[in-house]
């Protein structure tokens, strides 16, 4: 019956969190999640998006979740909902692809809890095993991710503010990574030092903000950029509650775990412990999943990830885990919306979206275009580069394009790892099968 109850919930939590990334409602990457916006504002075919979702998820799926998981026979929780990203963004958006994509996930997270190992034996078993470098392709998004606010100031008022407020999160980063570990009690709590420095960096944007008022805010029509972009995490406020649970439910039931420290502390039974180090985690994301989600309009699939320390704390309760978990990712819901609202508030913030919107794209394309680069490399060390390069720089010139350049090189750069992924299969895999 135990074993039955585990498949429901692996089940529910990869076809719901599939639907999720289908709808563009949450994503579990956070270095994803500012990509799934520029679909639904018509900059970017599902096509694209699929591919994007591919090149940054599928690598950290292969060299990390399912490694980690073997491990302690407890899923990694990115083993199942960076897959579920991808599986989402493949079917189209339709109520047809959507129960597809629920589908898919539903059999992907049952797959996953069955055969660990053998998924891992199976690349393992590849002549040569590129897959975990694509990991790389996200390593500079997150990072870089932090400077966006300094990009959208230096945008709407100056390059002088927006070099100050660049060099201000640079030295943020640098004194949390240094100085942001601290005991608590006898756990040790890290803050995100991308996160914080990001929450600093949009702090600046708004003081900034309030201090022009030469232009016109009122008498037109103009809904509040973070009031607009929150509003479509609030409407889905009962299904985000239900995969809190779901989680909250997995992590009782000790089959998946939001941290590879948890997860260790799991397996050898201190639920304490491990619930105490799911909670300290989550405290240090609290910035960079807040903040994402605010610009984007686009929730966490696992929120701020407290719903693993609740559920961990309620070891053996699948039932009240399910309750607790989704109390809590409603509550973070309507905090993120009440945060929204007070920033909204500020004279000059209406101004802020089309600037915020466009210095998200260029930095996404900077980071992408260097992780890109990076994750080519490794696989094949100055050829992979060249194909990278070299297919966004011709599909960007050509009058008939392969992918689609408006929204810059992020979708070219996922097709230049698939022909490079391509590339590798052929050079190793078809000989030795020959």
């Amino acid at each position: 019956m135990e074993n039955a109850l585990e498949y429901i919930v692996i089940m529910a939590i990869g076809g719901l969190a599939a639907v999720l990334a289908n709808k563009g409602i949450a994503v579990f990457n956070d270095g994803f999640r500012p990509i799934v916006p520029q679909y639904f504002e018509g900059k970017m075919s599902r096509a694209e998006l699929a591919a994007t979702s591919f090149a940054i998820s599928f690598g950290l799926v292969v060299g990390f979740g399912i490694p980690t998981s073997i491990a302690a026979s407890i899923i990694l929780i990115h083993s199942i909902l960076l897959t579920t990203d991808i599986i989402g963004t493949v079917f189209k958006d339709n109520l047809t692809g959507t129960i597809a994509a629920g589908v898919a996930g539903a059999l992907y997270g049952a797959g996953l809890l069955l055969g660990l190992g053998f998924i891992a034996d199976l690349f393992a078993s590849l002549p040569f095993n590129f897959l975990s470098q694509l990991g790389s392709v996200s390593a500079p998004v997150t990072a870089a991710f932090a400077i966006f606010p300094a990009v959208a100031i230096a945008m709407q008022h100056g390059f002088k503010k927006g070099s100050i407020t660049g060099l201000v999160t640079v030295v943020v980063w640098f004194v949390v990574k240094r100085f942001g570990a601290f005991a608590l009690g006898d756990f040790k709590v890290t803050l995100n030092a991308e996160g914080i420095a990001m929450l600093v960096g949009t702090v600046m944007m708004i003081v900034f903000a309030m201090q022009n008022r030469s232009k016109s805010t009122s008498t037109q029509d103009l809904t509040n950029v973070f009031a607009t972009q929150v509003s479509r995490i609030r409407n889905n406020w009962g299904i985000l509650g239900i995969m809190g649970g779901l989680l909250a439910a997995g992590a009782s039931l000790s089959i998946v775990a939001g941290d590879p420290a948890s997860l260790a502390l799991v397996a050898e039974s201190e639920y304490a412990n491990a619930a105490m180090a799911a909670f300290a985690r989550a405290i240090g994301f609290i910035p960079l999943v807040f903040t994402t989600a605010i610009v984007t309009g686009v929730y966490g699939t696992a929120g701020a990830t407290f719903v693993f320390a609740v559920g961990i704390a309620l070891h053996g309760n699948p039932l009240l885990a399910l309750i607790a978990g989704a109390a809590v990712i409603i509550l973070e819901v309507f905090l993120i919306d009440f945060f929204a609202k007070a920033l909204d508030s500020f004279p000059g913030v209406r101004e802020m979206g089309e600037h915020i919107r466009t210095s998200m794209s260029r930095v996404l394309e900077v980071a992408l275009l260097v992780g890109g680069v990076i994750a080519a490399n490794s696989m094949v060390n100055n050829i992979g580069a060249l194909f990278v390069i070299g297919v966004y720089l011709l599909n960007k010139q050509s009058k008939k394009p392969i992918v689609d350049l408006a929204v810059g090189p992020v979708a070219a750069i996922a097709f230049g790892l698939i022909v490079n992924v391509l590339v590798i299969i052929g050079l190793y895999v078809i000989p030795v099968v020959a």
